[in-house]
């Protein structure tokens, strides 16, 4: 390949290169709560739990500087430069996606936050194809300039660095821009809830192949398992489908006493759900404005109650400064993150349909 195709070539790869780094550093970079996760799924399964503390600071750099490369790459400033980190860059991921694959460190990369699901194989895969591109620009760069910077450069390198991390820092503050979660406005939580008890039993039948002995399984319409003769009984299985989200279904509000899942979904009208994964968590300056939001919603008629993972006692009830006590429940500190993105948060419900999600500093 002569020199002119190879630039060809790599000017294809640059671009390609540089629109994954863009679409994987945005989505994660806008989550910088799930992005945090899945580090400390990571520092975990390497022995690093002590650097947990610093995931934030972690997921917010981290991702932020993929933007950055990406969209340095695509309009082309410090190529030579950002052509050596992005090649250093697979290197190093290509190799610890094989890690994982192969030992199963961590049960997803997450590569593609929660926008885009791939297995840890698939993600190796996916390296291996970045990779050579990765060197092919690094390659047809190679010789340009590294230094000095010119004016113009820098100016593009400050914007660009100012809006990838000043993303990351404004998503952790209030939430993110771009909701890829299961309890995104819009979802009806009642209707997610009656699914889980109307949904559809599919049953499945399980034969030996008495010719060979091989299993075989069989819907009850096939009429292939008919034949006796041939086919001996050995099981069946019954799977229920779901037209909802697993993470959906699995949504409980309770206390010591019992379950109120159904009791606050089912209640009409609108229901504020205000999130404290610990209680320990919300802030006076958060507190001025959950006493407000209370306030306003008993005006309103409005019922409002108060979900945390933090253990409570049967019957237990909270206020913030002088707003009346509002009852006190339950839920998953999981499924209050996957809910909403923030330590206090407010989530807003319309007979049972998410009408908006809100982080505490957001409250009025």
């Amino acid at each position: 390949m002569n020199a002119r195709k190879l630039h060809v070539v790599a000017e294809v790869c640059r671009v390609l290169l540089a629109l994954t780094f863009i679409f994987s550093g945005f989505v994660k970079t806008i989550d910088p709560w799930g992005t945090a996760i899945k580090i400390t799924e990571y520092l975990n399964g390497f022995g690093f739990h002590t650097l947990n503390e610093y995931r934030f600071g972690f997921a917010i750099w981290l991702c932020g500087a993929e933007l950055m490369m990406g969209c340095m790459l695509l309009a082309r400033v410090r190529t030579p430069l950002i052509s050596i980190f992005s090649l250093f860059t697979m290197t190093v991921f290509t190799i610890l996606t094989f890690i994982i694959a192969k030992w199963g460190t961590v049960d997803d990369c997450g590569c593609f936050g929660d926008a885009v699901k791939l297995t840890n194989w698939e993600t190796f895969f996916k390296n291996l194809v970045l990779w050579p591109m990765a060197f092919l620009v690094w390659w047809d760069a190679r010789k340009g300039r590294i230094w000095p910077i010119t004016r113009r450069e820098g100016i593009t390198t400050v914007v660009i660095m100012c809006f990838a991390f000043g993303l990351g820092a404004y998503c952790y503050r209030h939430l993110p821009l771009i909701d890829f979660l299961p309890y995104k406005v819009g979802v009806d939580l009642r209707a997610a809830r009656n699914a889980e008890v109307s949904g559809e039993v599919h049953t499945t039948l399980i034969y030996r192949d008495r010719t060979d002995g091989s299993i075989h399984e069989f819907s009850v319409d096939d009429t292939t398992w008919y034949d006796t003769e041939r086919w001996e009984f050995v099981d069946r299985r019954d799977d229920l489908s779901f037209s909802a989200d697993v993470s959906l279904r699995e949504f409980a509000v309770f206390d010591p006493e019992g379950d109120y899942t159904d009791e606050i979904l089912g209640n009409p009208g609108r229901v504020y759900l205000i999130s404290a994964v610990k209680l320990d968590a919300v802030k006076p300056w958060c507190a001025k404005h959950l006493a407000a939001l209370v306030e306003r919603a008993t005006s309103e008629g409005a019922a409002v109650v108060c979900l945390t993972a933090t253990p409570i006692e049967a019957g237990e009830r909270i206020s913030f400064g002088e707003s009346p006590s509002i009852p006190l429940y339950n839920v998953d500190a999981t499924t209050l993150i996957t809910m909403i993105r923030a330590k206090v948060g407010v989530v807003q419900l319309d007979d049972g349909v998410i009408t908006g999600k809100r982080n505490c500093r957001d409250v009025e």
